[in-house]
């Protein structure tokens, strides 16, 4: 006897491997469609990834905190796998050497840069206060942004959203743009891309090639620092906050 859908539903839901096994499974098909789109920039798998978990979560009427619970491992990856940005950065060491200030200097202009930009925008486009603060840190990494924003006080919350959709777009127009300028150094375009749009840029460079990988972990990670330890500074030397 076939049980009824509902019921079988419900005894999948208290599955702890269900939503673990729907993210492995979203990203299978994400990947899949960007290999089948000639790997564009356009078609991010990420990006598909998170539209298919969102669509499943909508459609089943899921909590955020019943998905986070299932796919809590995943999560719990994120910072192994942040250590092991470590490893592809180590075969460049030469080039690093040669090149901290340039990096160094890069890493501060492009934070300036993504900062200055987000808040004249919002500021032009008649925002509040609070929402501009929320937008300054967009361009690094997720858990640093939020930590950014709480402490200069913004809403955590936008930023997260605004941090993945920074990221997304970045990776997304990337390859158009350093084309568009004729760019083809992987270490350049590798930096720029963790520079601007962290995390998800960093993956897309590391599906380009293992320097592109490294040097875009790296960027992700210095902007990360120079951003948790010069915007609040900044923020208050202008009597912002």
């Amino acid at each position: 006897m076939i049980p009824h859908l509902d019921t079988l539903w419900v005894y999948m839901a208290g599955s702890p491997l269900l939503w673990l096994t729907a993210t492995l499974l979203a990203y299978r098909i994400a990947l899949f469609i960007y290999e089948r789109s000639g790997r564009s920039g356009l078609a991010n798998p990420v990006a598909i990834s998170v539209a298919l978990l969102v669509l499943v979560l909508l459609i089943t009427d899921t909590p955020y905190a019943v998905y986070f619970n299932g796919a809590q491992f995943v999560h719990f990856l994120l910072g192994p796998v942040t250590v092991a940005l470590a490893i592809p950065l180590y075969h460049q060491l030469a080039k690093l050497r040669r090149n901290w200030f340039a990096l160094l200097a890069g890493a501060l202009a492009g934070g300036v840069a993504g900062i200055a930009s987000s808040m004249s925008i919002a500021w032009a486009l008649g925002a509040s206060p609070l929402t501009m603060l929320s937008l300054a840190p967009k361009s690094v990494t997720m858990p640093i942004a939020m930590g950014v924003t709480e402490k200069i006080g913004g809403l955590p919350t936008l930023t997260a959203v605004m941090v993945m959709l920074t990221g997304v777009f970045g990776a997304g127009v990337a390859h158009y743009v350093f084309k568009a300028f004729k760019i083809e150094d992987e270490a350049t375009c590798g930096f720029a891309l963790g520079a601007t749009a962290h995390g998800v840029g960093t993956a897309r460079a590391f599906q380009v090639s293992a320097e592109m990988g490294a040097f875009s972990g790296l960027a992700m990670g210095v902007c990360g620092i120079l951003t948790a330890l010069l915007l609040p500074l900044a923020l208050k030397l202008f009597g912002v906050i």
